[in-house]
């Protein structure tokens, strides 16, 4: 499942920290955390920004470790 822009939202936001939501009905969460697949919006996600993910087998909170024009999440310790 590709990544589609309205389905990021979000719910809150304070000091140049933003928490996001994803909602992905008929993906797993594997396809979520795969390289890239936040890239397209690299513009609106920042480092130490968290982002939760839904999916159709459970949901995940993760870190945005570097949002340059790649985004790479982490796991939250």
């Amino acid at each position: 499942m590709p990544f589609t822009l309205r389905n990021l939202s979000v719910l809150a936001y304070a000091q140049g920290f933003t928490l996001w939501h994803y909602k992905a009905p008929g993906a797993e969460l594997s396809a979520l955390g795969a390289p890239g697949f936040f890239d397209l919006a690299c513009d609106m996600l920042a480092s130490g920004d968290m982002l939760m993910m839904s999916a159709q087998d459970g949901g995940r909170i993760v870190f945005v470790a570097n949002a340059g024009k790649t985004v790479h999440l982490a796991a939250m310790a």
